[in-house]
């Protein structure tokens, strides 16, 4: 049913021998190929990210056993390792872009701290033309709540702007750097023209999220197969992530105060 909830996987770099900055949000090409298999054996559908959001704004009927396949930042791996895997299977994904990181742009476009080999247009365009949705992921990947507007407001307009330029068409789908949002992220998401937005969350997506603030569940490369099946099940969530939760609710506290600072820096400018 299109109400139900849905796993949303969110996958990094897949890569034998990611660097050290990936490798804790990397899977091994094995791994993620048997991860595919499972799906495919226990009679999964991937959907797209804008397939999903339209679903259910429309409330349209989705395929049986829908799950929505995601990776952030546009790691070379996605192409190299991951590609083939889906096609094999006939599977759709999602793959959200920081287009500050990706090869072949002029020196202008490009941003530093990409974590390791990213993708260059030439794949990305690739992977478009193979089935897969390509979303927008900011331009230089920061930490979008902390931004000041002006900054925020390139940062969600930019990477659209390049994407259409290299690929003919504007994404439709963001997803939130780290998976940090806020009420003014999500309006800026929104107003910048994009039609869903997903966080991380660390649980099953739901149309009562809203379309902004979608969630996803980490796959990491520690991930075992049984595990795996656990998250797509949606079983156990809560205990699987306790530590990230924890984690979470702890830097939450640092960053609004961090949040707090900026204002009044801003404030007596």
């Amino acid at each position: 049913m299109s109400g139900s909830p849905v796993p949303v996987l969110m996958y990094h770099a897949v890569a034998d021998v990611p660097s050290r900055a990936a490798r804790r949000l990397s899977v091994a090409p094995v791994a993620f190929a048997q991860q595919m298999e499972l799906l495919a054996a226990g009679g999964f559908t991937p959907v797209t990210a804008g397939r999903l959001a339209e679903a259910w704004r429309d409330r349209r009927p989705l395929p049986p056993r829908p799950v929505l396949i995601t990776f952030d930042d546009g790691y070379e791996g996605v192409h190299r390792h991951a590609l083939a895997a889906l096609k094999g299977h006939g599977f759709v994904a999602t793959l959200f872009v920081s287009t500050g990181w990706l090869r072949g742009r002029p020196a202008a476009d490009l941003t530093p701290g990409a974590p390791d080999t990213m993708l260059d247009w030439a794949q990305v365009g690739e992977l478009a033309a193979a089935g897969l949705e390509i979303g927008a992921h900011s331009h230089s990947h920061p930490q979008l709540d902390q931004l000041p507007d002006e900054h925020l407001w390139f940062e969600v307009v930019r990477c659209k702007e390049i994407l259409h330029e290299e690929l003919g068409t504007a994404p439709g789908s963001f997803a939130y750097p780290y998976g940090y949002s806020s009420r003014r992220v999500r309006r800026f998401v929104r107003a910048a023209g994009y039609g869903v937005g997903l966080a991380v969350g660390n649980g099953m997506a739901h149309p009562t999220q809203g379309p902004y603030a979608l969630r996803r569940v980490t796959v990491r490369r520690s991930t075992g197969i049984e595990e795996f099946e656990r998250l797509v099940e949606g079983r156990r969530l809560g205990f699987h992530f306790a530590s990230d939760r924890a984690l979470t609710r702890s830097y939450a506290i640092i960053r609004r105060t961090r949040r707090a600072v900026r204002k009044v820096r801003e404030a007596s400018v």
